[in-house]
């Protein structure tokens, strides 16, 4: 038979709803709090509490000092009685002994209840706030247990309490006490009083879970919730779309006869849900989301200023339908397409297309060609202004100048668009990749414009330089950027280039600089190939074959003298070569700075007189010998 112990310790076990574990450890917690409390023990001395679950005997065991008379009970143990627990004691050792009072059970009852009590409710808690953070995101059902002009307190599983502020709670719906209502668990906060849980049957996730319960194919994927435009009480849109073919999205949402929507109606208290299916195509998108008013046609428009904008045009007795109480229809439209919608009607719209024509010269060429169409445009914007009636011709004619007139602007549109995509990539070219891995802290700029331009959305080298290709005007417009400042920034971002298609450099073949460069006369070379006395150590000292200055007289002879013989050209290939290297030193890579290119210093040596020269040696011009020279040469 079981102890009164054990039958009151599994009655709080199903009461509380926890495991034997957590009570069990609770319980012999609070006998060792009971013990400290009725013997005045020290907190540091180790004290532990053993039940015994066939009877319900408590044990409590205690760390004494082993010594050979006791002074004090609570710390002081014989050795005798130590060497019962422990056969190897000494004097002096520490031994943990069984020391239950007298009566304990009867003291450990009344002392330790709260504190048996609270530790209960902190593991409910723990336990709760494991459980509902898990369930955030989904539906869950309570009952109305107090209901406060602020917020409504509703019951839930693990004896936890929701709380539902005012403006969770769907307008003009009435709660009462002990009504079962389901919500959205929407957030799960910790607290000193427990989990704090926020419900809600106002948020547009809340629809998203009822249209899963409802509608077997969303569960289950075949239909996909798009998204969700709500005013909670009034109003949803839901856009829907179907990710198997031969499915009806809309058809699956709404059910036969509408069984499945009218239950999800009556949950959300009569709320009109317009459920659209979803498209690829923005326009076709927007004049279904317009729904119920019909339309005539959307146009679109992006750009960085006014955003996503499209116009809308209705007929104009279903312009009021489109808009909506207090706007409400376009206001839901705009939320589930994400685009700005602006709704005229026809009449409208044609007056505007009417002013276009005539005020913007971009238009001059299409107002030539719809200068008929203007007119009659014109007369029947007047009809109407008089309140006279226009038959339904005069609509269609209105409709169709509309369409041409905003297909042009959407043409012109698409056409700055792609000029700016034109110009953006030309920019990109030019940029070296490596400077888009730059963080623009650790470029070599002033500090302070550095986390100036880092403010300004600048976060790479690679996007400075990029800026300062497409609107420099934009770094000179951060507040902080200065004159001086933003020239440091241009002869930065100048130095980082790169020559879209430039190929690289090859080596100039010797006959191209022959036929390119002027150099010695070709019936002299034979005579000067093998010079004597000062004139062959003169030829010594020339390294390369010099460039001719010459008169224009010379030049003439130089040019006509050059096809008969071909020139030796060994010392222009070297000079040719030198140059081509300095050229790939001026777009060499150099890792260490920014992964830019940039153009070497040219260098100099010091000369025996301290005085700075080129390293280049300087060339020696070598003379054509005069008529008179060449006589004396043939008598030798």
């Amino acid at each position: 038979m079981k102890s009164e112990f054990v039958l009151a310790f599994n009655e709080v076990v199903e009461d509380r709803q926890l495991s034997r574990e957590v009570i069990l450890e609770a319980l012999e917690s609070a006998l060792v709090s009971a013990y400290r409390r009725a013997v005045n023990a020290s907190n540091a001395q180790l004290v532990e509490a053993k039940v015994n679950m066939d009877n319900g005997e408590v044990e409590i065991y205690a760390e004494k000092e082993v010594v050979e008379d006791v002074q004090d009970e609570r710390t002081e143990v014989l050795l005798s009685e130590a060497r019962k627990v422990d056969a190897d004691a000494e004097l002096g050792d520490m031994v943990v002994v069984e020391t239950t009072p007298e009566n304990f059970g009867r003291v450990a009852a009344q002392t330790a209840r709260q504190v048996i009590q609270q530790r209960i409710r902190e593991a409910e808690r723990e336990i709760q706030l494991e459980y509902f953070e898990k369930q955030v995101g989904e539906i869950v059902s309570g009952i109305v247990q107090a209901v406060t002009p602020r917020y409504a307190t509703i019951g839930l599983d693990k004896k936890a309490e929701g709380q539902m502020l005012r403006k969770d709670m769907i307008p003009r719906e009435r709660l009462r006490v002990h009504d079962r209502i389901r919500c959205l668990i929407y957030e799960v906060k910790e607290s000193n009083r427990g989990p704090q849980i926020y419900l809600s049957r106002a948020h547009r996730n809340f629809l998203r879970r009822l249209l899963e319960n409802e509608v077997p194919e969303i569960y289950h994927g075949v239909v996909e919730i798009r998204s969700i435009a709500r005013e909670p009480g009034q109003r949803a849109k839901v856009a829907v779309s179907a990710t198997q073919q031969g499915i009806d999205p809309v058809g699956a949402c709404v059910g036969v006869r509408g069984v499945r929507i009218q239950a999800i109606v009556r949950e959300l208290s009569d709320e009109k849900i317009d459920v659209i299916e979803w498209s690829n195509d923005s326009a076709a998108f927007i004049a279904k989301a317009i729904s119920p008013a019909r339309v005539v046609g959307v146009y679109l428009s992006e750009n960085e200023e006014e955003g996503k904008t499209a116009t809308v045009v209705v007929p104009e007795d279903q312009l009021s339908l489109a808009i909506g109480r207090d706007g409400q229809n376009a206001r839901l439209a705009a939320k589930l397409t994400g685009w700005r919608i602006d709704i005229k009607s026809q009449v409208e719209a044609a007056g505007d297309s009417l002013e276009k024509l005539r005020e913007d010269a971009t238009y001059a060429e299409m107002a030539e060609r719809e200068a008929e169409a203007m007119e009659k445009v014109a007369i029947m914007l007047e009809k109407k202004a008089e309140g006279r009636p226009l038959p339904p011709e005069d609509y269609d004619f209105m409709s169709k100048f509309i369409n041409r007139v905003e297909k042009r602007v959407e043409e012109k549109r698409r056409a700055e668009d792609l000029e700016e995509k034109r110009r953006r990539e030309e920019a990109l070219a030019t940029v070296p990749e490596l400077t888009f891995e730059i963080d623009i802290l650790d470029v070599d700029l002033k500090e302070h414009i550095l986390f100036i331009l880092q403010e300004g959305g600048i976060e790479t080298l690679g996007d400075l330089v990029l800026q300062m290709r497409l609107d420099p005007d934009r770094i000179l417009a951060l507040n902080g950027i200065g004159p001086k400042s933003f020239e440091e920034i241009q002869e930065l971002t100048d130095a980082l280039r790169v020559i879209p298609g430039e190929a690289p450099v090859e080596e100039v073949p010797a006959e191209a600089v022959a036929a390119e460069e002027p150099v010695a006369v070709p019936e002299l070379a034979e005579e000067l190939a093998e010079p004597e006395g000062a004139e062959a150590e003169e030829a010594a000292e020339v390294e390369e074959v010099p460039e001719v200055i010459a008169e224009p007289e010379e030049a003439a002879v130089v040019e006509a003298a050059a096809p008969e013989e071909p020139v030796s050209v060994t010392e222009a290939e070297e000079e040719e070569k030198e140059e081509e290297d300095d050229f790939d030193k001026l777009f060499s890579y150099d890792a260490s700075k920014y992964g830019y290119f940039e153009a070497e210093k040219p260098r100099f040596e010091e000369d025996e007189d301290d005085e700075l020269k080129p390293s280049k040696k300087k060339k020696r011009k070598k003379q054509r010998p005069s008529p008179d020279d060449i006589d004396q040469w043939d008598e030798w």
